[in-house]
């Protein structure tokens, strides 16, 4: 740039420099006009002293076209200055000195000879002294100007590749933001949001509070499986038909005054609804806290509680079946398994009466205790009476009447401790001994106990299957209720849009740089 400009200002000072002044000749020297015949030696000499005056390329090229104006046979544009001096003509002044002259003396001139004595010497510009550039500054003004092409040309290059690329801005990523913007801060219909949280809990049991099970009762960890079972049903197609046939979840958005986008079409399959729904209805598990969040969307306030309030009783319906099963196997296996030890209890029982009522004897023990103590007491007389007839008969006069009815009492205490001693071991005409009975009601009596023992843990399986059915029970605790908002949630215009610009300029990002990688492979 600096170069050029520094052609640009020789440029200047060589054409429109103006001209000065010739330099009046040295004192003591005449000036003899001389004509074409001078000598070789002359010219040469006059030709080197315009050179010496420092003519300027204007003036240079003047003096060539007044000289062939004129018909003079000069050999450069020196020649032409000292011809046209000799001629008497200012070879700087764009008007001819000799139409001047003609123009106000009418005398003619002599047509035979073209010179022209002068009584004073002519009036000729001064000449500057002008330093040209060398042929290296050329050829470095040259090189310059080159330089300043090639770099217009890439600015010119530079400024159209910044237009395309704005102009493919404006159309991929500036224009489907300005529309999204549009739609989300003039079109969108406003969504309702109510928020609710709520959490499972399980009844506490007193048996494994004291234990390891206390520790994990009351984590997170123990009703995580019902709480994500609950978020799992509160998501599904079943729970968006109920409440569909409850309230009205279709009806409620295929209304005319929701915008095209949000706008469910009436004649929408199930599947429509459900990706709706999903949109809708939102449900998030927290595993550390055991919480679950819900949020329902709704066109108006009012609608978006009624649906938070019935998914929430659809939750509480939920978490009572999830343990209904199990807990009434627990109890129906205890409560048959006590049943029927009882009823084989009552059945043991019954036997023994039966038994009692066959034989007659309410307890073997008891008739075994009565006829030993019979059996005592015949054993101790027929002792006595045995004494008493020895000491008679020891007599060497004994007294038979006496001594008779003592050996019948003897006699009939030995019949009667044979009989006892019969009934005890052999069977009678009326029955069975009593040892058979007492074997019998002995079975039976210990059956009774057994069966009294087995349905004492009947009894106690059943009630720790009815504890633990308690503790198996699960309780839906609401710690957020669902309160009607009072401004609408969503959309967010903000947010969406920049959302929707970051997407677009992300794509519009990736794209480029494939196409360019592309180009450059093929290029290369």
């Amino acid at each position: 740039m600096t170069m050029k400009l520094k052609a640009r200002r020789f440029r200047i000072r060589a054409d429109d420099q103006p001209p000065a002044e010739p330099a009046p000749p040295a004192a003591g020297t005449g000036v003899a006009v001389r004509g074409r015949g001078a000598g070789p030696d002359d010219a040469a000499c006059e030709i080197e002293a315009i050179r010496r005056e420092g003519l300027t390329g204007r003036q240079l090229r003047m003096a060539r076209r007044m000289a062939q104006k004129h018909g003079l046979p000069a050999t450069s544009d020196f020649d032409a200055v000292r011809l046209l001096r000799h001629e008497g003509i200012d070879p700087f002044q764009r008007t001819p000195l000799l139409e001047l002259v003609g123009a106000q003396d009418p005398a003619p001139a002599e047509s035979s000879s073209r010179a022209i004595a002068l009584a004073e010497p002519p009036s000729l510009p001064g000449t500057v002294p002008l330093d040209l550039p060398t042929p290296e500054v050329r050829a470095e003004f040259g090189h310059a100007a080159e330089i300043m092409r090639i770099q217009q040309d890439i600015a010119r290059r530079r400024r159209r590749r910044l237009a395309m690329l704005g102009a493919r801005l404006a159309f991929f990523v500036l224009l489907p933001t300005l529309l999204a913007g549009y739609y989300y801060f003039r079109v969108a219909t406003p969504l309702y949001a109510t928020k609710s949280e709520f959490v499972i809990q399980q009844a506490e049991s007193p048996i494994a509070a004291g234990g390891m099970g206390g520790l994990l009762s009351t984590t997170p960890f123990a009703t995580a499986q019902d709480s994500m079972a609950v978020q799992g049903y509160l998501q599904s197609r079943e729970a968006m038909q109920r409440l569909d046939s409850d309230i009205g979840f279709r009806s409620h958005f295929d209304r005319p005054g929701i915008d095209p986008i949000q706008r469910l079409d009436p004649k929408a399959t199930d599947e429509s609804v459900y990706r709706l729904y999903s949109d809708t209805v939102k449900i998030a598990y927290d595993p550390t806290e055991g919480i679950i969040k819900m949020e329902v969307l709704a066109t108006d306030p009012k609608t978006s509680v009624a649906y938070s309030t019935a998914l929430i009783s659809y939750a509480e319906e939920q978490v009572d079946q999830l343990t209904q099963r199990m807990r009434e196997d627990q109890m129906s296996g205890a409560r048959k398994s006590y049943e029927e030890a009882e009823a084989k209890m009552l059945a043991a029982q019954q036997r023994v009466v039966n038994l009692q009522e066959k034989f007659k004897v309410l307890s073997s023990d008891v008739e075994v205790t009565l006829i030993t103590g019979q059996l005592s007491q015949l054993e101790s007389q027929l002792t006595t009476e045995r004494l008493s007839l020895q000491q008679m008969e020891s007599n060497p006069r004994p007294n038979l009447a006496r001594m008779e009815p003592i050996r019948r009492r003897i006699a009939t205490l030995e019949a009667e401790i044979a009989a006892a001693r019969g009934r005890l071991t052999e069977d009678g005409k009326d029955g069975l001994s009593l040892a058979k009975v007492q074997s019998e009601l002995t079975v039976a009596q210990s059956d009774v106990a057994t069966r009294q023992l087995l349905l004492a843990q009947s009894l106690e399986a059943l009630e720790a299957a009815r504890v633990e059915a308690n503790r198996q029970t699960r309780y839906l605790s609401l710690s957020v209720r669902p309160i009607e908002p009072d401004e609408a949630a969503y959309p967010r215009a903000f947010e969406n849009t920049l959302v929707v610009f970051l997407i677009f300029a992300g794509i519009y990002l990736m794209v480029s740089m494939t196409v360019a990688i592309l180009r450059e492979q093929v290029s290369a």
